[in-house]
């Protein structure tokens, strides 16, 4: 039966169109089919016509179809029945991947008179589809790849840059497909013989196709060599990524990676294909929006001419989006210098320049090499990273640690701010250990006695533990809180990248001996290297905190936290902390060429009763002249090392780098 038209219908072309154009935009190819002319029916098969608009259809992702038929003139109508045949102008219109198509096609119709029935029929042909194509012609697609956006410091330097890699591929008319040779690649390439099968094995590879299978660098020469003196290997180039500072900038950067199955299904539909890569971590995951870019799509018609030549006329286009840059606050040679310092140490560090707010350095050691991730990293160098007990994995510079002594300074201007704290007035402190009768064997120690009543001044210079438990219990539980909140504890640092927020407590409450050992930086008070940094900057801003910043930008420096001291207050605490590195505990970081400034720290964390003590030691420090940088650095497991004073010297040897 003809689809849902009358006996009458099927002798009207126009009526018989209408009901072919409906069908169509419905895409019942099934009922389309029986409207096809016999000459049409000879070319193509009722499979082969279904299965060719299908598949036409679903790979282009076509859809919103609107056709629109030409009305035929009284004369047009009158021809048609004199001649047996017409063409109905219709305007085609519809979606695909790669944007809007929009064509004109004429439909032929033949009337066929026999003695069964007497009916208009559509000479059909594959023109219907897709402009120009015929049934010889092929569809293409071609999708062209975005250049993803490189990740730059401050002065345009890579921390994450396009390189060119090999990859690697098999063409399967060529290859032995010998157990040995695919072993011998299996080896090579970090890659199961099962998952080369399942490559090779693919319901789109064909004899002659390039199967990928894996990528690798260019700087592995040697194995590109071994592998395409096996029959049938071969490579390409392709677009890689490269991260130059390596472990230094790893926890910055992260890398990118093949998009996994289970992210796929998270992923926009059709923005990524299983080919992809993608940013795993870092910046490279954080912007990855911003990186990735937009694929380009063509849609094209393949003609083999009788020449044997073949001609591509692009029907649809969808312009490719490179990734944008971004363009960072690091300093790449503050960045590695700082990393370096570390040795074979564990840390953190944060550096700044404390007149902008802006990051220069965001250490954290030990790290990993993200070159190692972006084609695939195999199980066994996974479990080594996985399980090395310095952890290269953890970022330290997103984590909060006990701050020490660093805090005193801190501790000085919340003290200041609540007025409990003033630099005229001086406590009387008797010996080594201080604690209260109610508190029973609990005692605050510090590490030298005082010949008389003891000021802010003195207790910053000697790091007087004493001192600032008694300023914090004087300060009490409400005030000393309230303090610390409003120079942003328990508060998301405003940053590009997450950081944890430091903390008061495990609770947020204090008893009165944890707020004794808060003062100067012990019992459960944490902080990051970051917030430490940012916290030292009201000191040489005239009280103002700064708000960090990692994207470079024009825009002024921000305050976080506005005239949290005065101006006075400032200056004042600016000259301590001088002193602090000329008489005080931070000598090792004295140096006639370059005077420093800040404040040492060491963090004693008790792990057992049986283990001995093991100590972080810290230094916040800046040129006290220049103030263009301010560096704070954590260092783990400094006890037998000369604690806070190693990594007072550490931050030295820095600044006297950086500054030559």
């Amino acid at each position: 039966m003809l689809g849902s038209c009358t006996a009458q219908d099927k002798k009207n072309p126009e009526k018989v169109a209408e009901e072919f154009v409906s069908l169509w935009e419905e895409q019942d190819f099934d009922a389309m089919y029986t409207y096809l002319s016999n000459s049409s029916k000879e070319q193509y098969s009722k499979k082969e016509f279904i299965e060719r608009n299908e598949k036409i259809f679903k790979d282009l992702q076509m859809s919103d179809l609107k056709i629109s038929k030409a009305d035929l003139t009284d004369k047009q109508r009158k021809k048609s029945k004199e001649n047996k045949e017409i063409t109905i102008d219709t305007d085609i219109n519809f979606d695909t991947i790669a944007g809007e198509i929009d064509f004109t096609k004429e439909i032929p119709l033949i009337f066929k008179e026999t003695d069964e029935e007497s009916m208009w029929r559509i000479d059909w042909d594959e023109g219907f589809i897709l402009p120009g194509l015929t049934k010889k012609g092929k569809v293409d697609i071609t999708k062209i790849q975005p250049r993803r956006g490189e990740i730059l410091d401050r002065n345009k330097m890579p921390l994450a840059l396009n390189d060119v890699a090999y990859e690697i591929g098999i063409i399967p008319e060529d290859f032995s497909d010998d157990k040995s040779d695919k072993q011998k690649i299996s080896d090579l390439l970090d890659i199961s013989t099962k998952k080369i099968d399942e490559k090779l094995d693919a319901s789109w590879v064909q004899p002659d196709y390039f199967v990928p299978i894996a990528t690798i660098p260019t700087a592995a020469d040697d194995k590109l060599e071994t592998l395409t003196n096996i029959a049938g290997v071969t490579y390409q180039e392709t677009t890689g990524r490269n991260y130059p500072l390596e472990e230094a900038a790893a926890h910055i950067t992260g890398y990118i990676g093949q998009v996994t199955e289970d992210e796929l299904k998270d992923l926009p539909k059709g923005e990524y294909s299983a080919q992809d890569l993608i940013g795993k971590n870092g910046l490279e995951e954080m912007y990855e929006d911003t990186l990735h870019g937009e694929e380009g799509i063509e849609i094209n018609i393949i003609t083999e001419k009788e020449s044997g030549s073949k001609e591509k006329d692009t029907i649809a286009e969808k312009p490719v989006v490179n990734g944008d840059n971004i363009q960072l606050t690091i300093d790449v040679n503050i960045q590695e210098k700082i990393y370096q310092a570390y040795e074979d140490k564990s840390g953190t560090s944060a550096a700044i320049d404390p007149k902008s707010g802006e990051v220069l350095a965001l250490v954290s050691s030990p790290g990993y090499n993200p070159n190692e991730f972006i084609y695939g990293i195999s199980d066994d160098r996974w479990d080594q990273l996985m399980e090395h007990p310095d952890e290269p994995f953890l970022n330290r510079s997103r984590s909060t640690f006990a701050p020490g002594s660093s805090i005193k300074p801190i501790t000085a201007a919340v003290g200041l701010a609540n007025e409990t704290i003033n630099f005229t007035d001086s406590v009387e402190i008797n010996g080594l250990t201080w604690g209260k009768e109610e508190w029973g064997d609990v005692k605050v120690t510090r590490v030298s006695t005082s010949d008389k009543p003891v000021t802010l001044e003195d207790a910053l210079t000697r790091s007087d533990n004493i001192y600032f438990a008694m300023k914090a219990v004087d300060m009490g539980n409400e005030k000393f809180i309230k303090g610390m909140q409003d120079i942003g504890f328990e508060e998301n640092i405003p940053f590009q990248m997450p950081i944890e927020n430091s903390q008061i407590s495990n609770d947020g409450k204090l008893d009165e001996i944890l707020l004794a050992n808060s003062g100067y930086g012990q019992g459960e008070i944490e902080m990051s290297s970051l917030h430490i940094a940012l916290s030292y900057t009201m000191f040489l801003n005239e009280g103002d905190m700064l708000k960090p910043s990692l994207l470079l930008n024009k825009n002024e420096r921000e305050v976080w936290k506005e005239n949290f001291i005065n101006k006075d207050q400032a200056d004042q605490m600016k000259k301590y902390l001088r002193e602090v590195v000329s008489e005080g505990t931070a000598k090792t970081a004295n140096d006639d060429d370059l005077h420093i400034s800040g404040k040492t720290g060491t963090a004693e964390l008790k792990l057992t009763k049986e283990t001995a003590d093991i100590q972080n030691g810290w230094f916040v420090g800046y040129p006290t002249d220049d103030e263009d940088i301010l560096i704070a650095m954590m260092i783990e497991g400094v006890e037998d090392v000369g604690a806070s004073s190693y990594v007072a010297g550490k931050v030295k040897d820095v600044l006297k780098d950086i500054k030559d």
